[in-house]
């Protein structure tokens, strides 16, 4: 299972021509589900982008130090099933690695049911599953993560390299952060703490 979270002043979801959610201050989650994923999948996710500390602290002004939950924000979901596809071949997206329509629906429902369990289900707002959706909102900084519940498993790369290599399956987000030159803001590397 995999997420965008973006962090954002506001956000809308809209269908034919209706706003059928929006949030203001929170986040907005665009969620895409793979083909054997599971309820471990949703539970490690939705702990994720619900403690995930992406809000600065406005009193001390000290970047990274707090989740939705500390600033009691909102947050917007959006099924993504193009999340899943693979671009590796020729130039159209292949989605075999997305879970079907039905299977993918009630995936979806559990981790929405699961998400307002272990946050406020009145601060959780959803697009309209299988719609085409226009989606609007306000990036705040512009802070944008990937959020994968697998460490990157649905990304098939052979190792390279001679001896130790390491395939993109068993290589940490922490450790793909470190092998980029680090920047405090963008690159993922983790900030300096204090």
């Amino acid at each position: 299972m995999r997420a965008i979270v973006q962090r954002v002043a506001s956000a809308s979801v809209t269908v034919d021509n209706v706003v059928v959610s929006q949030i203001s201050k929170g986040l907005m989650v665009l969620v895409g589900v793979g083909t054997d994923d599971n309820v471990s999948d949703i539970e490690t996710l939705t702990k994720k982008i619900v403690s995930l500390r992406v809000f600065n602290d406005d009193s001390s002004g000290a970047m990274w130090k707090k989740s939705v939950k500390d600033i009691d924000g909102e947050i917007l979901c959006v099924s993504q099933f193009t999340l899943l596809a693979n671009t590796t071949k020729g130039n159209k997206p292949d989605f075999h690695r997305a879970m079907s329509t039905e299977p993918s629906r009630q995936m979806y429902a559990t981790f929405l049911e699961r998400i307002s369990q272990i946050y406020k289900p009145e601060k959780i707002k959803d697009g309209k599953f299988g719609a085409m959706m226009n989606v609007s909102l306000t990036n705040e900084g512009p802070v944008t993560f990937t959020l994968d519940s697998r460490k990157f498993e649905y990304v098939d790369q052979p190792a390279t390299g001679g001896g130790g290599a390491t395939s993109s399956k068993n290589r940490t987000s922490t450790e793909t952060a470190q092998n980029g030159p680090p920047h405090p803001l963008m690159s993922g590397a983790p900030p300096q703490s204090k």
